[in-house]
């Protein structure tokens, strides 16, 4: 395009030139014609001598400037074009790095997109499960809870008649050896046995100086089963406190006191009346 631009004044101006000698040469033949003259209608008289019409001037032409030579410059040899390879390839690359990082941006975004969503669902699938194991372990409560107020109901009710049966095996029993008792007591059974226990007392009583020969005194004893005494209460006594200390002692002496022939005899809260001869 430069090498096409570079002839284009010169014709340019040829041309021109070319165009202008031609259109003078045009005036100047036009200019060189002979005019046609238009007779005109004279009265006149005629003379003989005739007049000569003198030739209009010859124009002479110019000659044509030669165009001047068109001196064609040679043609510049085209500059080599830079080598811009190690350019195209870094832009290559930066380009490629900018898509690179462009494609892992929107890997890592999709990841962690995803990443929160599992998240997410995780931790919904987590307090659901966790609902459903309160859920679970309230119910195993209740059920737990029910089967041991049923527990309660049926013991109690099975307490309450082994109760019932028992107190009346006991009432039963109780009748029987207080039926037994009384035909003990009727038969002298259980004067025996007081009076053997009166015996024992007595064997182990230091009687003081101060006892008198009616000495009389009523004790209340109390006894475990098995004849160990658990204490006393004199009930009436006539003698003093000296006799009082020594008959007490005389009894804690005699524990255990002996079993009775009939075991419906015995009674915790058995009375002795205790003199000073026996």
């Amino acid at each position: 395009m430069a090498h096409k631009t570079r002839y284009f004044v010169p014709v340019s101006l040829s041309v021109l030139l070319h165009a202008s000698l031609l259109g003078t040469m045009f005036v100047a033949f036009d200019w060189a014609r002979p005019t046609p003259i238009t007779p005109m209608a004279i009265h006149a008289t005629l003379v003989a001598e005739t007049t000569k019409i003198p030739p209009p001037p010859v124009v002479e032409k110019k000659p044509e400037p030669e165009p001047e030579p068109v001196i064609e410059e040679p043609e510049p040899e085209p500059e080599p074009e830079p080598d811009n390879s190690e350019e195209l390839r870094r832009a290559a690359e930066e380009e490629k790095r900018v898509q690179d990082a462009l494609i892992e941006e929107e890997r890592l975004e999709k990841m962690r997109i995803k990443e929160e969503a599992d998240r997410k669902q995780k931790e919904r699938e987590e307090a659901q499960r966790k609902k459903d194991e309160e859920a679970r372990k309230e119910r195993e409560r209740e059920e737990a809870e029910r089967k041991r107020q049923e527990n309660i109901k049926r013991q109690r009710e099975e307490n309450e008649r082994i109760r019932r049966e028992l107190d009346a095996e006991v009432h039963q029993a109780e009748i029987d050896a207080e039926v037994d008792r009384l035909a003990a007591v009727d038969s002298g059974e259980l004067q025996v046995y007081k009076t053997m226990i009166e015996q024992k007392i007595f064997r182990n009583w230091d009687q003081p100086a101060s006892a008198r020969a009616d000495l009389l005194c009523t004790v209340r004893v109390r006894q475990a089963p098995g004849g160990d005494v658990t204490g006393l209460t004199f009930l009436s006594c006539n003698g003093d406190d000296a006799v009082k200390r020594s008959i007490e002692a005389a009894i804690y002496k005699s524990s255990p006191f002996p079993e009775p022939s009939n075991p419906n005899l015995f009674d915790r809260n058995i009375l002795l009346n205790l003199s000073k001869q026996q």
